[in-house]
């Protein structure tokens, strides 16, 4: 009798056990697939806002990354390249200017459709006519890029004089100036190097592929200063280095109002022409771990083989007829 009550009260301890265990599992799945359809959910949310709203918030003083282009076969191809890395780095503001009498609306389309019409700005300033390259000439014969640069500093420092105790300058310090070529080839890490620069500071850093090296690279003493550059190409200009490899505290600007890109120094002298306003070598800003990293390369777009196409032209014809290139 005794036996087959402990029989019983075994079996109903064990039929408990496995009720309390399904009503946990139960509350557990329950939890699970609600975390799965609100994680669903916020997709389809933020699908409705854009890829934007998977990047983090914006941390750091606001970059101007300056980007002259022209209309070439190869120019959305470069110009979607950078629109990437651009979406990565939120405290990125893009100011892409054309050389042409007015904006086109290929780089209209292009800023669209990448999700950075809020943090950009398209303008455009036609090279005079006297400075223009001619299709066969070398690209190093005439000085590129100045009035499309001096329009974008124009527009920063009219924009910056605006906007002069913006509470952002409080928390992040000052804007930077960045000048980000379409050609090149450009980090995201680089962008955290840059919001290191100090107030009143230019920072540099090394640049790969330029100047007939593996890279150009500021060169410090023991204490961290920079006390010149490895440049192979001219070496004896007063700020050796690429148009890629420093960027410049908008205070600076806004203190040196004179300080423009010039069509009258000398070829391979535009950077040591804007540069000359601000700093001086031993007062550069070292970044990239004390210039040892490599995070931006002078790379360049082969020329596209369109004899193809020519011939086709010849015919009144197109490949890309009706489309976007």
């Amino acid at each position: 009798m005794n036996q087959e009550i402990r029989l019983r009260l075994k079996h109903v301890i064990a039929f408990v056990a496995i009720v309390v265990f399904l009503f946990f599992y139960s509350l557990t799945s329950n939890r699970d697939c609600d975390g799965g359809q609100l994680e669903a959910e916020q997709w389809v949310q933020a699908e409705g806002q854009g890829r934007d709203a998977f990047l983090p918030n914006r941390k750091g003083p606001t970059i101007y990354a300056v980007t002259p282009t022209y209309a070439r076969p190869v120019q959305k191809a470069e110009l979607t390249r950078l629109s990437h890395v651009i979406r990565l780095v939120p405290s990125v503001f893009w100011v892409v200017v054309e050389d042409a009498d007015h904006t086109s609306t290929l780089v209209t389309n292009l800023l669209k459709r990448s999700g950075l019409e809020s943090r950009s700005l398209q303008l455009s300033a036609k090279t005079p006519t006297n400075f223009k390259l001619h299709s066969k000439d070398p690209n190093w014969l005439k000085p590129r890029g100045v009035e499309q640069r001096n329009a974008a500093l124009d527009w920063i420092r009219i924009h910056l004089q605006r906007n002069r105790g913006d509470a952002a300058d409080e928390q992040w310090g000052p804007s930077i100036v960045y000048f980000m070529d379409d050609d090149n080839t450009y980090s995201t890490e680089l962008f955290e190097e840059i919001a290191k620069i100090e107030r009143g500071k230019v920072g540099v850093w090394p640049v790969g592929l330029v100047g007939g090296l593996m890279v150009e690279k500021p060169v410090l003493n023991r204490d961290g200063l920079v006390l010149g550059f490895n440049s192979a190409w001219k070496p004896e200009r007063p700020f050796p280095l690429d148009m890629a490899g420093f960027a410049i505290s908008a205070d600076l600007l806004l203190e040196n109002p004179k300080a423009v890109f010039s069509y009258e120094v000398e070829r391979g002298y535009q950077e040591s022409e804007i540069l000359r306003h601000f700093t001086i070598v031993h007062d550069m800003q070292p970044l990239a771990n004390q210039c040892r990293d490599v995070l931006v390369w002078h790379t360049r777009t082969e020329i596209p083989k369109l004899d193809a196409e020519k011939t086709l032209q010849k015919g009144g014809k197109k490949s890309n007829d009706g489309m976007e290139v």
